[in-house]
Formats: structure tokens, C-alpha cells, sequence
């Protein structure tokens, strides 16, 4: 990293990133030194640590690095001891439902009693994904909910196994095995694990092989977790709207992106939960389209090693549930430092407190919370032609609950009589005005310096650079992030190249048209100057303090927000998403580094699928947001324990060979697109 603040620890983490220094291996190397080819740290052609999990083959020519799974011991670390119990199994089994219908902690507590087996579980998710989920690999319309893109089957079934085994164990005197102990879920397609190809999207990165698992994964492992397989996601991780996989409620409509497989996972219940990861959008947008219980977590809480990037310090990785307590307990597991792959991590408060699994007792457990709604949180209204193609988007100035259609705003509604019910104040207040940016030539004296913001701090090979892109394109040179594709594209056939050419590459001289390459996308993020990138995190910390100002200003908590709505549409191979409006600065909480928690408020009176709401609020918070969704949940559940009926039996349809002809390096509209650096570019261009 570059001396100077960067978005890893803008939070004043001077104590925690000493610490952090002092347990990290004494090296000559400094921090961006240990964030090698690929985000994987190398020394002398090695692998140390587990930087990557995901490891790109070396350039044609150069010498293949001997790159070998570090020994692992697993970790029996007993739980903590104020770590709140699960329901008794004979609880459990008087629910007397089916067994994959369960909650994470209601199968944790069968598992734990010896009621079920892993391998029993495990076995239970494969058969379904036997039967609906239809033919891996393919990135399109597979005729099934295609939620999976590639299931490791064997694997799976010997870490249930082994599961079975520490279970067996514990209970026979042994040391305790963590409550996630034998709980089988999926993973995003984006994220290493070992021995498997993660693909992010596109079958370009079918070489893609893990070296050794991401830290998520590798402390899930540790955890006794079962991983299924890899969940599918948008083309590059690039769209918020998905056309891959099916909605978990009814499989031809949109089911959000880009982890659109990891939010039907556990509504399809083909995975008892699974992880998917946010740069943009890409964790709320399935757990809302899908109604599932979801944690987007602050940068930094946990690591993001081993996943393939999109925008280094954006990306972060989170769990999506039936429930925020299973939410809670894998959120858990997978929070801590890891200072020598994910220097980011060091600006989380060490050690992190644990976030709640259990509701407040009492019938006003939200006693003393204040939650705001942002009327300035405005929608985008998009219209969607036959051809695929768009009208011009409108931001509409007005609240955003006059733009709901009557489902939703009768759910948002309720909902907020209902917070406050649970003796939470709920007010409207003004918010920060996103499309205040200032007067020109500096534009600094608005609200918003930073997201979007149109100063030009300087101009590279003819692409202006605004001060959000300064900060983003200088972090993708710090993590080699087109570097690593193009020494992975030399040793692929010429169809490969190409698409990750149009995938990564720029036209030089920055012209709309014309031969892309990759160079020329290097030498554009390589040549941001370190004065332009202080100057973008500067205002970003000025956009950060603003924000923070506006909830002190009005004695707010936290925000509560709809990102969608109205009804989302059926998928289609543009991504359109039907017209339906979605928060117009959905970003805005990834730009901030805060926290975000999606859960099911109610169902749509058309083809019922779920109506979710989203609590956010500033950096580290989530004890707070998790707590309060928990105990939402605790007081109605009749909106997370809701489930679909099975899926239909995969067929192949008309809309499935559209979809495969469908190229996944098709240019995204920019509306629906997860990349900091294409919003950006697109609003600058409409000025």
C-alpha cells in the first residue's frame, strides 16, 4: 500500500494495525509486497499464507511456481462461553418439518444431539440439487434453478464424514465441536477452494484452479463446515440483476446478482445457507430478490483472501440465510484479522464483539433505538424496450416510498409500525443529498465530494479520472488485478484471450470504440498519481464524516431502506430488471465501508415473491443491525420461515438457448452493473 491513508483503515486504526504488525512474521516485505500475482502472496515462486486460495497459472514461459497447500491443523477451539445455546433437538423434531427445511441452528442442534448425521444432511441437499438444480456448468438458463454452477461431490461427503466423527466425539467427553459443525452450504463461484476451479462467471477462468482454500473458507472448514460446491454468479460478478440462476420462488424471474446462486440456495433449500460476496450490490440484491436473511458485512470484518476481485476495498464476503440468526452464526465464524493476506482486516476493533444469535427478551426489545428513513435515498425508474435496450433513467426527487408500487408500500409501511411496536422511534429525515456535488471547478463545497462526484482530478491516456476512480483504479495496480489476467490469458487458447480482453481490457487514448487491450487497462490504473489517489480518499473521508454527520445530526441509529420496489420482472438475456425501481445509490454503503442487513418483510400479491427490507449504518455496527433484525424476526416470523414449494423438474425451454447464446463479456447497462469504475464513467459521460 501507498504510505498515505488508504481505504483499508480510515477509521483511526492505529492501535489495532500495531498489533496486527506485531503478530505478522517479521519480512523485508511490505504490505503490498505480501498482495502478489493474483492477490496470491509469493516469495521465490511459493505460496505463503493463504493470500489467494485462488492461483493463476503462471505466464507462457515463465517457470511454474511450486505452489503447495500450506499445512493446516484444524483448529478444536472450544465455543465461547457466553455463546448462546441452541434449541433442544426434541424442540427441533416437534417442528415436524422436513429435514432440509430447517435452520442452520435447528440442524446444529440435531447435530450436536446425534439425531441426524452430516452425511445424512449432506446427502439430503445433494439429492435435491440432483433433481432440480439441472446441468453444472452452464452459464445461462439451464432448465433447472442452475443455483449451483458445480457441486464437489466426493469432497462434500468426506467432510461430512469427518463431521460425523468430531460430532460422535464431542459427545462421547472429546473437546466441543463448534455449533456450525456438519452444516452443509455453498460458496460463491468467485471464491477459492481447494482443488476446485472458481470460475467468477464465465467459463474464461475454467484454468482457475484453487491452490488451497480462501481464509472464509478455510475457517469455515475449520468450523467443521461441509462445502457443497460453488454457487453460480453473474458473468465476471458484474451484474446486479442476474439471468443465470433462477428466483428461488419462481425460477423464470430475476433472482439479483451477482451472487445470484447463493440467495436461492437456502430458499431452494438445496444448501443450508451459503456465502456470497458484495463489491456493488452483490449480496443484498439476491438475499432481497429472494427474501433470504443476509449480512453485507463492513469491510474489513472479515478477510477477503483468496476471492477473485472485482474492487479492492469494496469486495467482502457474507453469509445469506433463511434466518439472521444462522446469519449471525456463520457471520461469526468468519470474522477476524488476517493481517498478512487481507491488511484490511486490521482496521476491525480486535477482538470483534460477537455478533447476537438470540432475540431480547420482552415485548419491546427495540427500547432506546432511534431508525431513520432517508428521503433523499431516491429510486431510479428504468424502462425496458422489447429490442432489451433502455430509455433514459430518471432520478426522481421525491420520498422513495411515493415510487413504491401498493405491495411494497404497504409492507414498508406495516413494517415500520411494527418497529415500532417493538419500541423502536422510527422517523423520516432529510439524509445526505448524493447529487449535491458542489460547483465546479473543484467541486468540494457540496455534500457529496466523492461518489459520482464530476471533478476531474486529472486525465490518463484520455480518460478523465474522477476522485472515486483515483481510488479505485490505484487499488486494482496495488492488487495486479489486470496484471494477473493477463498472465493468466498467455496461457489460454485465443477464444479465452479474447474474452477476457473485452472483459478487462481499454481502448488506448480512452476512445468509445476501437481494438481493446490489456496494457492499456494497466498503464491506465498504474498511472493514477499518488497525489490524485490522496485526493480521492480524502474525499471520501469527507463523504464518510458527512454521512455520519446526518444520522448524528437527526440522533439516528441507523437507516432503514427498501432497495427495491416493486416487483421484479422475468429474467431476459439484456439483465433488464423490468422497469422496477431500486435504490438509485445502492453503492453508496460499500463507498461508506458500512454494513448492511437484508431480511423478508412480506410477499408480492402477484406471483408472491418476497418483499425485503434493509437496515444500514455506519462502520462495525453490526451487533446493532443483526440484533435488531433478530429480534424483528423473533416477534414475526412468519415472513423468514415462509418457503417455497419444490422447484419445477428441469425442462429445456426457449428462454434457456436464448440465454446460452447470450456472450457473458455482452456490455452491461451501466444501471445494473456491480463496477465501480463503469457507474462512475457512465455518469461522468451523461454531464
Amino acid at each position: 500500500m501507498h504510505d498515505h491513508h488508504s481505504s483499508d483503515a480510515d477509521d483511526g486504526a492505529t492501535t489495532t494495525v500495531e498489533r496486527a504488525a506485531a503478530a505478522a512474521p517479521a519480512s523485508g516485505h511490505s504490505r503490498r509486497g505480501f498482495l502478489g500475482r493474483a492477490g496470491v502472496a509469493t516469495v521465490a515462486g511459493t505460496a505463503i499464507g493463504s493470500a489467494a486460495g485462488v492461483t493463476l497459472p503462471a505466464a507462457a514461459g515463465a517457470a511454474a511456481p511450486q505452489l503447495v497447500p500450506k499445512a493446516r491443523t484444524r483448529a478444536r477451539t472450544p465455543r465461547a462461553a457466553d455463546a448462546p445455546p441452541l434449541p433442544s433437538a426434541a424442540s427441533v423434531k416437534a417442528l415436524n418439518k422436513p429435514l432440509v427445511d430447517h435452520d442452520v441452528v435447528e440442524l446444529a442442534a440435531l447435530l450436536q444431539e446425534g439425531e441426524i448425521t452430516s452425511v445424512a444432511l449432506t446427502n439430503a441437499y445433494l439429492d435435491r440439487i440432483d433433481r432440480f438444480n439441472g446441468p453444472f456448468e452452464v452459464y445461462g438458463d439451464n432448465g433447472g434453478t442452475n443455483t449451483f454452477v458445480r457441486v464437489h461431490r466426493d469432497d462434500a461427503l468426506a467432510q461430512a464424514a469427518e463431521a460425523d466423527r468430531w460430532l460422535a466425539d464431542a459427545r462421547a467427553g472429546g473437546a466441543p465441536a463448534p455449533y456450525l459443525c456438519g452444516i452443509p452450504i455453498g460458496v460463491k463461484d468467485s471464491v477459492g477452494v481447494a482443488g476446485h476451479p472458481a470460475k467468477n462467471g464465465s467459463a474464461a477462468f475454467a484454468g482457475n484452479i484453487a491452490v488451497e482454500n480462501a481464509t472464509a473458507v478455510q475457517r469455515l472448514r475449520d468450523q467443521g463446515v461441509v462445502i457443497l460446491g460453488h454457487t453460480i454468479c453473474s458473468a465476471f460478478s458484474g451484474v446486479i440483476a442476474g439471468n443465470f440462476a433462477g428466483n428461488g420462488w419462481n425460477k423464470d424471474y430475476i433472482p439479483g446478482g451477482s451472487s445470484q446462486g447463493s440467495g436461492a440456495a437456502p430458499i431452494n433449500r438445496l444448501a443450508a445457507a451459503a456465502i456470497g460476496e458484495e463489491t456493488g450490490g452483490s449480496i443484498i440484491w439476491p438475499a432481497a430478490i429472494n427474501g433470504a436473511s443476509a449480512i453485507k458485512p463492513s469491510l474489513g470484518l472479515g478477510s477477503v483472501a483468496g476471492v477473485m476481485p472485482l474492487s479492492a476495498t469494496y469486495d467482502v464476503l457474507g453469509p445469506l440465510c433463511r434466518s439472521g440468526r444462522d446469519a449471525a452464526l456463520i457471520m461469526n465464524a468468519l470474522v477476524g484479522p488476517d493481517p498478512l493476506n487481507d491488511p484490511q482486516t486490521t482496521a476491525a476493533p480486535i477482538p470483534f464483539p460477537q455478533l447476537p444469535m438470540t432475540p431480547r427478551e420482552g415485548s419491546k426489545p427495540l427500547t432506546g433505538l432511534t431508525i431513520g428513513i432517508p428521503q433523499t435515498d431516491w429510486l431510479t425508474r428504468t424502462t425496458y424496450k422489447q429490442d432489451g435496450s433502455t430509455d433514459t433513467t430518471t432520478v426522481v426527487k421525491e420520498s422513495p416510498q411515493s415510487l413504491y408500487d401498493p405491495d411494497h408500500k404497504a409492507a414498508f409501511d406495516r413494517l415500520r409500525g411494527e418497529l415500532e411496536a417493538l419500541g423502536a422511534t422510527v422517523k423520516e429525515i432529510r439524509g445526505l443529498d448524493i447529487t449535491n456535488y458542489g460547483t465546479a471547478p473543484d467541486y468540494l463545497d457540496g455534500e457529496n465530494p466523492y461518489y459520482n462526484n464530476p471533478a476531474v482530478l486529472e486525465t490518463i491516456d484520455g480518460t478523465p479520472v474522477t476522485p472515486r476512480n483515483a481510488v479505485v483504479l490505484s487499488n486494482r495496480t496495488e492488487i495486479r488485478y489486470v496484471e494477473a489476467v493477463k498472465e493468466f490469458a498467455a496461457t489460454q487458447p485465443a477464444d479465452v484471450q479474447a474474452t477476457l480482453t473485452t472483459q478487462y481490457g481499454r481502448v488506448p487514448g480512452g476512445a468509445s470504440s476501437g481494438t481493446r487491450t490489456l496494457d492499456a487497462s494497466i498503464a491506465l490504473n498504474a498511472g493514477v498519481t499518488a497525489k490524485a489517489r490522496y485526493e480521492g480518499e480524502r474525499r471520501r473521508h469527507a463523504l464518510v464524516d458527512g454521512y455520519q454527520k446526518s444520522l448524528d445530526d437527526e440522533g439516528v441509529d441507523f437507516l432503514l431502506v427498501l432497495s427495491i420496489g416493486q416487483e421484479v420482472g422475468k429474467r431476459s438475456p439484456s439483465n433488464a430488471s423490468g422497469g422496477l425501481p431500486l435504490r438509485r445509490y445502492n453503492q453508496i454503503a460499500n463507498d461508506l465501508s458500512w454494513p448492511m442487513v437484508s431480511f423478508p418483510v412480506g410477499q408480492t400479491s402477484n406471483v408472491g415473491l418476497p418483499i425485503s427490507a434493509q437496515f444500514w449504518g455506519p462502520r462495525f455496527s453490526e451487533p446493532r443491525l443483526v440484533q435488531a433484525m433478530i429480534d424483528y424476526q423473533a416477534h414475526h416470523p412468519e415472513h423468514h420461515t415462509r418457503l417455497p414449494a419444490d422447484p419445477p423438474t428441469p425442462t429445456t425451454t426457449g428462454l434457456r438457448d436464448l440465454l446460452r447464446r447470450q456472450a457473458p463479456e455482452t456490455e452491461v447497462d451501466p444501471t445494473m452493473t456491480n463496477d465501480p469504475v463503469v457507474t462512475e464513467l457512465d455518469a461522468l459521460s451523461k454531464r
